[in-house]
């Protein structure tokens, strides 16, 4: 059975930073929905001109549903644009089985989620070798709970690169927890407010004077935190390289040759 309603991520916010797939079934669309309140209005508008578009910040799922319902219904396609990669917080999951129970064949198409997009914006790599080659993707828990073997104090004991999402109003509590860990004050931390959006803004500074750093800069939502010795890797001069390319190192693809 032929898609029917296409789940896309429409990337972080800039609007040349959705897939070609993506950006491809928005102009094909008869019906688009889209997260408002996260995705940039000038995306849809360049991509689905000629598309009825709906605003989800205000809609329920049943009602998203029904617009899916009528569209289909009406041999219409339907794109369901969601911010970043819908496959991260991105509340797909009871949307999917609604369409499951009611037999409408659907699609998912990735985008670049913004801890990526914070990452490029940092100029920096968030895996190196003997710093960190983990990376914990979480959120604190406020208002959605977390599972209790999942909270920040608990997973903070990896010390790990982390990118937390959803969790820049409660500041405070993120460093609280993270000091529980692996971390200390000292650990580079840093803010990204809308990751590849015209009034992006960055902050870098050590764990201890985060909070009053996203404070001073007025932030409270649309903002990732990342945290971890990568982060200060060039700038305190540390030895971090990958062996890829080191000519020594012999790999299916060259051989090494020693010094």
């Amino acid at each position: 059975m032929a898609a029917k309603v296409s789940f896309v991520g429409a990337g972080p916010g800039a609007t040349d930073l959705i897939t070609i797939r993506g950006a491809r079934l928005l102009r094909h669309a008869d019906v688009v929905i889209f997260a408002g309140s996260l995705v940039d209005r000038k995306l849809v508008q360049l991509y689905a001109g000629k598309a009825d578009v709906y605003d989800s910040a205000g809609m329920t799922l049943t009602e998203v549903i029904t617009v899916m319902m009528d569209a289909i219904a009406a041999e219409r396609s339907v794109v369901r644009l969601h911010t970043g990669d819908p496959c991260i917080y991105g509340a797909i999951q009871e949307q999917m089985e609604a369409l499951d129970r009611l037999d409408i064949a659907y699609q998912v198409v990735p985008g670049v989620t913004s801890a990526f997009a914070a990452a490029a914006a940092l100029k920096q790599e968030l895996t190196l070798p003997e710093l960190s080659q983990t990376v914990i993707i979480t959120r604190i828990e406020g208002r959605t709970p977390v599972p209790e073997r999942e909270r920040l104090n608990a997973i903070a004991r990896l010390g790990a690169t982390m990118v937390i999402y959803l969790s820049v109003g409660m500041v405070e509590k993120v460093v609280e927890q993270l000091l529980q860990g692996a971390y200390t004050t000292a650990t580079p931390a840093a803010v990204v407010c809308r990751a590849s959006w015209d009034n992006e803004q960055v902050i870098q500074c050590s764990l201890s004077e985060l909070a009053d750093k996203v404070h001073e800069a007025g932030i409270d939502r649309q903002a990732l935190i990342i945290v971890g010795d990568v982060l200060a890797a060039r700038r305190e001069g540390l030895k971090a390289k990958s062996l890829l390319y080191d000519g020594e190192f012999t790999h299916g693809f060259r051989e090494g040759h020693c010094a």
